[in-house]
Order: C-alpha cells, then sequence, then structure tokens
C-alpha cells in the first residue's frame, strides 16, 4: 500500500504521538481532523506516562542506592546518579509500552460514547493493571514533591534514632567501665595491701635502728658492744624477712600492677572507642533514609495532599483505556475494520453477522467461515464418496465371478472328513 502525499503533512511529533496511542499512521492520515485530534491526545497521554515513569524510576533508585547523609545535607554521588538514568530511562520504557500495550489493545465496546458494565469488564483487567502501575509511578513522584517537608521531619527522626542508640551505647559502656573500674580498685587494694606490709617491715627496721642508735649513744665509751651486735643481728634480720617477702611476693606483683595497667588502658580506650561509636550511631542514623519511611512519613505530615497526587496520576495512568470507551466509532476506525475484513478474505476467512433469539433476548455472535479449511473438507468427502462406491462395484464384480465359478466347479469348494 503506498503512502499518501498527504502524510508527509504530518509531523513528526504527531506521528509519534500516534504511535504512542497504537495507532495506524496510514489510515489516521487519511481520516478527519477529529480523529487525528483524538489519537493524539490519548498518545500524548500515554507518552507524558512514560516520562513521569522515568523520573519516578530514577528518583526511587537514587534513593534506595544513593549515598546516605544527615537527610538535610544530602551528598551527591556521580556514579549513582548515571545509574540512576539509566535506571530510569529503561523503567520508562518499559511502563510506555505496557500503555501502550493496553491502551491499543482496548477496543471501543458498542462504539458509543457510554460505558456499559459490559464493557467495564471486558477492559477490567486492563484497569488493574493500570492501577498497579499508577501506584508504582505515584510513590516516588509523591515524595520528590514533598521532599523538603520530608527532609526536615527525617532529619529530626535521624537525630532521636541517633540519641536512641547513643543511650544504648552509652549503657553498654557504662556496664564495661564499671567492670574495668572493679578490677581496678581490687587490684589497687591488693597492692595498697602489699606496700602496708612493706611499710611494716620498714617501720619495724626502723624501730630497731633507732634503738639500736639510742643504745649505742648512751653506752659508746664502751664501743659496739655485745647488744649493740645482738641489736645489729636483730635487724639484718628483719631486712632480710623483708627481702625475702618482696621476692615471695614480686611474681604475684608484678602480675597485679600489669592488670592494674591493663584496666587503666582499657579505661583510657573506651573513651576513645565511645567516641567512634557515636559516629558510627550517627552514621547508622544517616542510614535512616529508605523509600519506605519516605512514604511512611509523606503520609504522615501530607494529609490529603498525598491521595490527591495518587489520584492524579491514576487518572493519567487509566485515561486512556476510558477515553477508548468513551470513543465513537469513525472514519479512522470503518477504514481499519474495511481493511481488515480485506485482510481476512484475501487470507480466506469469511465472517458473518448473526443474531440469534435466546432466553436472554436478542444476541450478536460472529461466525467465520475458512475457505481453505471448507474447500478440504468437500474435497475430502468427494474423495470418500467415490471410493466408498468403487468399493462397492468392487464387491459385486466379485461376488459375480465367484457365484459363476461355484456353478462350473462345484468340486473345488467341497471338503471331505479325511482332508479336515
Amino acid at each position: 500500500m503506498e503512502q499518501p502525499t498527504y502524510l508527509a503533512k504530518v509531523s513528526r511529533t504527531t506521528k509519534i504521538l500516534w504511535w504512542c496511542a497504537g495507532a495506524d499512521a496510514y489510515f489516521l492520515s487519511k481520516a478527519p481532523m477529529q480523529d487525528r485530534v483524538k489519537y493524539a491526545g490519548i498518545g500524548g497521554i500515554v507518552l507524558c506516562t512514560g516520562l513521569l515513569a522515568a523520573f519516578s524510576g530514577g528518583f526511587a533508585f537514587y534513593t534506595i542506592f544513593g549515598p546516605k547523609n544527615n537527610a538535610i545535607n544530602d551528598v551527591t554521588s556521580i556514579g549513582t546518579i548515571f545509574g540512576s538514568a539509566i535506571f530510569g530511562i529503561v523503567w520508562g520504557l518499559i511502563i510506555l509500552n505496557l500503555d501502550r500495550f493496553i491502551v491499543s489493545s482496548t477496543g471501543k465496546g458498542d462504539g458509543t460514547d457510554k460505558v456499559t458494565l459490559k464493557e467495564f469488564g471486558q477492559a477490567l483487567p486492563r484497569i488493574i493493571i493500570a492501577l498497579i502501575l499508577g501506584f508504582a509511578i505515584s510513590a516516588p513522584l509523591e515524595i520528590k514533591i514533598l521532599e523538603s517537608e520530608i527532609d526536615s521531619e527525617l532529619s529530626a527522626y535521624q537525630k532521636e534514632y541517633a540519641e536512641k542508640l547513643n543511650g544504648q551505647t552509652d549503657i553498654l559502656f557504662k556496664q564495661k567501665v564499671a567492670k574495668l573500674e572493679k578490677d581496678k580498685a581490687e587490684y589497687e587494694k591488693k597492692l595498697k595491701g602489699y606496700e602496708a606490709e612493706l611499710k611494716t617491715y620498714d617501720d619495724e627496721i626502723d624501730g630497731l635502728v633507732a634503738v639500736q642508735q639510742a643504745e649505742m649513744q648512751d653506752k659508746r665509751a664502751y664501743g659496739f658492744g655485745p647488744v649493740a651486735r645482738k641489736m645489729q643481728a636483730d635487724i639484718d634480720t628483719k631486712r632480710l624477712e623483708k627481702d625475702k617477702f618482696i621476692k615471695l611476693k614480686a611474681a604475684e606483683v608484678g602480675a597485679w600492677r600489669k592488670q592494674l595497667d591493663f584496666a587503666d588502658n582499657q579505661i583510657n580506650q573506651n573513651s576513645d572507642d565511645l567516641r567512634q561509636a557515636y559516629k558510627d550511631n550517627e552514621t547508622r542514623s544517616h542510614g535512616y533514609d529508605g523509600l519506605l519511611k519516605r512514604i511512611q512519613i509523606s503520609h504522615e505530615i501530607g494529609g490529603w495532599i498525598p491521595w490527591i497526587i495518587l489520584g492524579v496520576f491514576l487518572c493519567i495512568e487509566m485515561g486512556p483505556i476510558f477515553f477508548k470507551m468513551m470513543l465513537n466509532k469513525g472514519p479512522y476506525d470503518y477504514m481499519v475494520e474495511n481493511y481488515n475484513k480485506m485482510r481476512q478474505v484475501e487470507a480466506g476467512v469469511i465472517s458473518e453477522s448473526l443474531l440469534y433469539e435466546s432466553v436472554n433476548g436478542i444476541m450478536h455472535m460472529e461466525k467465520y467461515t475458512y475457505l481453505d479449511y471448507e474447500t478440504a473438507k468437500a474435497e475430502r468427502e468427494d474423495k470418500m464418496v467415490k471410493q466408498k462406491e468403487l468399493n462397492k462395484q468392487i464387491i459385486e464384480e466379485w461376488n459375480k465371478t465367484t457365484s459363476k465359478d461355484i456353478k462350473e466347479n462345484p468340486t473345488k469348494y467341497f471338503q471331505n472328513d479325511q482332508e479336515a
């Protein structure tokens, strides 16, 4: 079929809109302006739905996989932006193709501007698909429209969550520090007891030395006599006892000092760990920035606005389906129908509209006649009839020949008992 010259007058944009509506540009170019505008309008809605789906998918992808930070201090990631753009384009093309299929496969029903219950029932599967797509498209765009309000509320949620995590962290670190302080106090007590025992030895030695010196001061004229030597022996003995005690306790005291140093280091390290834990809690709170939470916040603070936005997108998504059912049949539809009938005839298929009267009233039915099938069927039936006639003639001739042979040679057909 050659392209008419007046098809060139149609702009490329209009052809794209017709394609989005699933319409035939050849027949629309021959149709009146009214039909052209109708399908261009439907195609425009389908195209806008695809574009909105692309933005929605890209924003949803970025929200899910983008960098997490404070809600009011977002960090931009070039890699995530590029990936979101690719995903958004692919998602938009998927929705555009689905909407194009839904619209193109939706008929005009009875060809009037009334949407009957029967038409609605036939279009119900497509309407359900459109509803699901409408929800999927509207949710990310809804939170993008309310982004400023959501970010402000989300920042408060993040701070509250961070404080909650910090409170839990404080409890854990206080328990840990309390145990370390208890261990430290225990080792300090043991070391103080050890120091007290050493001081006892030192006090005893000092007391003996003082007595010796007093004794020698009073009797210095006599020199270092037996009494002084006895006192010196006591001093030496006490010093030996001290040295023996120090050696005996050396390993144990060394272990106590190591444990005390370890406890001090752990207590100091806990301060650094606590600061790091606060930073980790802040990072975790920034991760409290998912798509689901944003949708939840939008419904909490948005009132009727999110539902209005959802209703608008549902109207955009389902509008073409209802528009198709409300369209009256025009020249374009009759041309397409005529072309389809011609192609059916060329393919050997003839359809007839028949009316039947039933208990439910007059029923309209389409009867299809398949010419190639009917021809092959008739040929086969003729062949079977002729074959049956030939078989009948063969049996009759065989019967005549056999009867004549029996009369002329009956002994050929006798059989005695011995042979049997």
